[in-house]
């Protein structure tokens, strides 16, 4: 079914709350809603958006918002032919791209299936999650993604992409650049979940408390989610108490020497993962180093547990306090560091 409304107020379909509204709204629940979609009439540009969690609206949007509510998951037959060179005990899904992420993550964990539990309660759906590969405590949607299926808008047919054709780097994919972006819509997406791989525990945060959630029994990927979603819960404020969309910028990657003349500098152990020849340096380490932790800025603020997180602090934030807030905070550690912190965030 197609539900359409024009000058549609998506306060609540972005995490910012930010009131503004679209053109056109577009909700469809099934892939073959998509092919009685006009798409050449709609009001231009055409986005696609799932639970807002990882965009900033600074005004209304005059074009057209597509909302997929596709929402469905499922094991694939053993006799697919995407089986073949699967490892053993691989188990293969697929989920509508309107399915939320924490939720899909639940199903995994209930079934004793491995691969997505670190992903546990990061906010957005399946297919949003696809475009952006979320990632959280050494897992990224990229470790498991085996097709993205879409709805190709210029040719009006229905195409997939494997693993490697999404070229999928940090937070990144082929979907966030041109020609690709706009012209793909995510239907569904299809996961390698395992379910003899074990845990990914390389932060030691995790490590500690999936060992005292465990208590010497073994580890399943319930308790890791139960852990992980402690921790976030901990860390990061709810989109539906305090508005903001997770991290705000994308962790540094700096080079070897960079970092070692920032560590001369510092009066502390600089927070550091080296990766082949470079160096990621934490984000919110760098924020709160520049003294931005629980600063507010007009209604827009630092959030106090977690420096990465920029939050709507009233409740009534203006776009432009965000975007301000982002350019100080930009700034101060580009001073200070000599880094140059990119927006994870989309503003639109």
């Amino acid at each position: 079914m197609i539900k359409r409304v024009k000058n549609f107020n998506l306060k609540k379909l972005n995490t910012f709350r930010m009131d503004v509204s679209a053109g056109e709204f577009i909700e469809y629940d099934s892939v073959a809603d998509l092919l009685d979609i006009d798409f050449d009439t709609l009001p231009k540009p055409v986005i696609s958006l799932g639970k807002g969690s990882n965009l900033l609206f600074t005004k209304d949007f005059p074009g057209t918002v597509l909302h997929s509510d596709i929402d469905f998951i499922y094991e694939l037959p053993e006799d697919s032919r995407l089986y073949e060179g699967m490892p053993d005990g691989t188990v293969l899904v697929s989920a509508g791209a309107g399915v939320e992420m924490d939720r899909l993550c639940g199903w995994a964990a209930d079934k004793g299936l491995w691969g997505i539990e670190n992903l546990s309660h990061i906010p957005g759906d399946a297919g949003a999650a696809a475009v952006q590969n979320i990632g959280a405590y050494g897992t990224e949607f990229a470790d498991v993604a085996v097709n993205i299926n879409c709805y190709d808008i210029e040719e009006e047919e229905f195409t997939h992409f494997t693993a490697e054709e999404c070229g999928y780097a940090y937070r990144d994919s082929v979907f966030k650049h041109p020609g690709f972006k706009g012209r793909y819509i995510v239907t569904n997406v299809i996961i390698a979940l395992s379910e003899n791989k074990g845990p990914v525990l390389g932060y030691g945060q995790v490590k500690e408390a999936v060992g005292q959630a465990s208590m010497g029994r073994p580890v399943t990927p319930g308790i890791v989610r139960k852990v992980i979603t402690e921790i976030r819960k901990a860390k990061l404020p709810e989109p539906s108490v305090t508005g903001s969309a997770g991290s705000f910028f994308k962790n540094p990657v700096i080079s070897i020497e960079q970092f070692n003349a920032i560590r001369k500098k510092s009066c502390c152990e600089v927070p550091h993962y080296i990766l082949e020849d470079v160096v990621k340096i934490p984000a919110a380490w760098l924020i709160d180093q520049c003294g931005w932790k629980g600063r507010t800025h007009g209604n827009a603020g630092v959030h106090s547990g977690q420096p990465l997180v920029l939050i709507n602090a009233t409740g009534k934030a203006r776009p432009e306090e965000l975007i301000e807030l982002k350019d100080l905070i930009i700034a101060s550690v580009n001073e200070r560091f000599g880094i140059q912190l990119i927006p994870e965030v989309e503003i639109i």
